[in-house]
């Protein structure tokens, strides 16, 4: 009998591909379910982006392998975006790598600086692949807990009282998945001031930083961070691109070196069309990013009101494309409500409890999906709200 590898013990299928499936039967027997879970960009990225796609892919030179560091014309876009939204200087040749997405750039870190036994500093709530990845690489994930009265921030000083020693990664994600938090600079400063007094690489993922947000934020814009700092950031949900798998890891040259060794015996560079089509992406200017959230700001104020149907409360500044919401008593967790919608709505929306233990009491909803399904969603929410509090008048 073949066994799988020691390294998938506790991995579990990823929690959207499991609830996907059951959707899809859901769907088949007819219930027609409005799915507001997952991120991924309902909207097209801009027209030119796909004339680009579209005309390059025709010529006869474009179909071989391509570089493993990518096209000069993506880094050279890559470090021009960085460099304009976001104040950080970048060498295109050697401080930028493009990456098949930047979930594969999670992996990619994990597995370039975890041997068996090391420890990883893994954000809770967060997102799950962290997790994950830093399993299959042989480390350990270490948790650390955020609350809501600490603006979903680490309490950097109990960490600091801890035995480190195994520690050599800090995942961290600002904007905040799932919550939204935006992060401040000062915050920022401290981070990159603990990773270098404890030796520790910090990992940033920074895919949100423009949505429903007017000031973008690097890690990588705190002075001398670059010593202790990589961030992956990623054209799925800014351009609308989520499907076209490009994402960027930017570090110091050493980072992109020792990372470029493991990925390079992992795959070969992007389609070429693909990645110039990705450098017109990063070349739209205010008017494109403006438009795209005037979209996600009407679909918010829905979601808001089918959260306040709900009785759940929450944090109207959050940014993202998510709404992060806090559950009513009457429930016993997030996945209790995300059930209760669900079967008798015919509604998805994402329990807390994925993210780990401290999103229980949570739930999340995405703004990816159209005003017309938002508005159905509160309608057949209203429904299930109206008979849950006939019973209870009974």
């Amino acid at each position: 009998m073949i066994s799988t590898s020691r390294r998938l013990e506790g991995i579990g299928e990823y929690y959207f591909s499991q609830k996907l499936r059951e959707i899809d039967s859901l769907n088949k027997a007819g219930k027609s379910i409005i799915n507001l879970g997952i991120g991924s960009p309902d909207l097209p990225p801009h027209p030119d982006v796909i004339k680009v796609l579209q005309e390059e892919s025709v010529k006869p030179n474009v179909h071989a392998y391509q570089s493993y560091k990518g096209s000069p014309v993506l880094r050279n876009a890559m470090a021009s975006w960085y460099a304009k939204w976001y104040g950080v200087k970048l060498d295109p040749e050697s401080e930028i790598l493009p990456l098949i997405g930047s979930k594969e750039g999670i992996m990619h870190i994990c597995m370039t600086y975890l041997n068996e036994g090391d420890e990883a500093l893994i954000p809770n709530p967060g997102y799950p692949t962290y997790s994950s990845a830093v399993k299959l690489a042989g480390g350990k994930p270490v948790s650390y807990e955020m609350e809501e009265n600490l603006n979903w921030e680490p309490d950097l000083a109990a960490l600091a009282v801890l035995d480190l020693s195994r520690v050599k990664l800090m995942w961290v994600n600002y904007p905040h998945m799932p919550t939204g938090q935006i992060p401040s600079r000062s915050f920022f400063e401290k981070l990159v001031a603990f990773a270098r007094e404890k030796n520790i690489l910090v990992c940033h993922d920074n895919p949100y930083s423009f949505i429903l947000n007017d000031s973008p934020l690097s890690l990588l814009s705190v002075p001398g961070a670059k010593d202790v700092v990589v961030e992956l950031n990623s054209l799925s949900k800014s351009q609308n691109m989520a499907g076209w798998r490009v994402g960027m890891l930017a570090g110091a040259k050493e980072r992109i070196d020792e990372i470029i060794r493991f990925k390079s015996n992992m795959d070969s560079g992007m389609f070429l069309p693909v990645q110039l089509a990705a450098a017109k992406a990063l070349e739209l200017g205010e008017d494109w990013y403006n438009s795209i959230n005037a979209i996600y700001r009407k679909r918010r104020e829905l979601v808001f009101d089918l959260l306040e149907m709900l009785n759940c409360s929450f944090d109207k500044n959050q940014v993202g494309m998510f709404v992060w919401a806090k559950i009513p008593n009457d429930y016993a967790d997030g996945y209790a409500l995300s059930d209760k919608v669900l079967y008798e709505a015919n509604v998805f929306i994402t329990p807390g409890g994925i993210f780990g233990s401290a999103g229980n009491g949570y739930i999340r909803v995405s703004l990816c999906s159209p005003e017309e399904k938002l508005s159905e969603a509160i309608n057949r929410v209203k429904k299930i709200v109206g008979r849950t509090a006939q019973i209870k008048n009974l």
